[in-house]
């Protein structure tokens, strides 16, 4: 069994060693298993992360290797411009 996994029958158990009913802590545990199960699949895991920031950088690099490209190339068209003065 997975560590992270959530034990229902020992949180049934406590709700019902605190005094609830068995199918009023059935209950509840079957709501927090549901919510629980619902929210892992919308988390964001570390490799998508680091997937998403890879892309983001190779954009971004990709982005000013072409400013690069258009300021030297403007400043090569003011040289040439300056040499018919």
């Amino acid at each position: 069994m997975n560590a992270a996994a959530f034990d229902t029958l020992a949180a049934a158990r406590e709700l019902e060693a605190a005094g609830l009913a068995r199918d009023r802590a059935a209950a509840i545990v079957g709501i927090v298993r549901r919510a629980d199960a619902a929210d892992r699949g919308t988390l964001a895991m570390k490799a998508d992360l680091e997937a998403e920031i890879a892309s983001l950088e190779a954009r971004l690099t990709w982005r000013l290797v072409m400013l690069g490209t258009a300021i030297g190339g403007m400043l090569a068209a003011a040289v040439a411009m300056l040499k018919f003065l």
